[in-house]
């Protein structure tokens, strides 16, 4: 679409306040990923590009008035853009930069600054603002001066909430909202019957079926691969290359399992073989791994015989894609809010298994 290939997004980027925060309890971190080396080919730090297209697309942040183009690029954005008068993308550097503490006029300087900060910055609370910030007066009156939040008003977490009880209600037909004429309220029922209840338990939907598994089955993204998840590092794989299932230790001497035992895992869906590990800081009924390490044969530019593939597994295979409600109609399983995937749904059973390998194993062109 756009001349030039993205290159990848650690060309240049910013992590902060707003995406995947890199803050600290006792202190509210900023920084940006500045380039290192000079592109000597025919691509575009991805940032860029998509300040090309929200220009190209018109959005509104991104050009004036009279629709002319607003930034020059990503640098003039970070600089530049306001999402509101005195409030731009890098908060936290701002409190050293400019004359007002996290907030300001745009400073034409910024980004040349950023290396000489060594491209972080962090504003550590005092004592009295570390702890209960979500009641502490001092601490909400700072993060409403810094535009963190709209008002210096408690922050309270409500186990019952107003929206959430419309929401219900709206899903069982009793408001005027309801249902479109001729639809089925399955899925609003659903919704209600099964995820908005507080203070109860129920069975998940595939305990309802063919099978009744014993324990929850739950993925955990590894944290030091959230931003490789489009190629393999060297460095990484040395931290894990390999995935198992881990199984609470005394749960797992109940069923006979060791440490590098294979195991079946079996949902009313599908089954997996894989190895385990047992642990104590899980739940006695519970059984966990790290997600998307386990991977095609030869994805990720990764050798054949790379243990990925070879000893790697995915609990994809245990979950379906859709259910049927009981009036017949099929759903996707998934949250009829936010549309994720309802991996913490899965209900599995293990049994030891007398084959070793994992299974299924998945290879290109075959």
């Amino acid at each position: 679409m756009l001349p030039g290939r993205p290159a990848p997004r650690a060309a240049t980027t910013r992590l902060g306040f707003l995406d995947r925060p890199i803050s600290e309890p006792d202190a509210a971190a900023d920084s940006i990923r500045h380039p290192v080396l000079p592109l000597d080919r025919d691509v575009r730090p991805w940032q860029d590009v998509l300040v090309e297209l929200a220009t190209r697309l018109k959005f509104p942040a991104f050009v004036k008035t009279d629709g002319a183009r607003k930034f020059a690029g990503y640098t003039d954005f970070i600089v530049n853009y306001e999402r509101a008068p005195g409030i731009i993308l890098s908060q936290a550097h701002v409190s050293k930069w400019r004359k007002k503490s996290f907030c300001g006029e745009p400073n034409p300087q910024q980004w040349r600054i950023h290396p000489v900060r060594r491209h972080l910055y962090a504003h550590h609370w005092p004592d009295s603002q570390r702890w209960m910030r979500s009641v502490i007066a001092t601490y909400l009156q700072a993060a409403a001066d810094a535009a963190f939040i709209p008002k210096a008003e408690p922050i309270i977490a409500q186990l019952y909430s107003e929206p959430l009880q419309k929401f219900r209600l709206a899903g069982q037909g009793c408001t005027q909202v309801g249902s479109p004429p001729g639809k089925s309220t399955s899925r609003g029922s659903r919704s209600i019957s099964i995820r908005c209840r507080c203070g109860t338990t129920r069975p998940a939907v595939e305990e309802t079926s063919r099978c009744v598994p014993t324990c929850c089955a739950i993925t955990q993204r590894p944290m030091m691969m959230y931003h490789s998840w489009d190629s393999q590092n060297a460095w990484l794989r040395q931290i894990v290359a390999q995935n198992y299932l881990y199984v609470n230790t005394a749960t797992a001497a109940s069923l006979g399992l060791a440490d590098l035992d294979w195991v079946w895992v079996e949902s009313p869906h599908g089954r997996i073989r894989c190895q385990m590990k047992t642990m104590e800081g899980v739940e006695a009924n519970t059984v966990w791994t790290w997600n998307a390490i386990g991977k095609m044969s030869e994805a990720w530019g990764l050798e054949r015989d790379a243990s990925e593939a070879t000893v790697g597994f995915l609990l994809n295979h245990l979950i379906a894609e859709s259910i049927r409600a009981e009036s017949g109609e099929r759903l996707s399983n998934s949250d009829p809010i936010t549309g994720q995937a309802a991996w913490y749904d899965l209900r599995v059973r293990i049994r030891k298994a007398d084959e070793s390998g994992v299974w299924p194993k998945l290879e290109f062109g075959r």
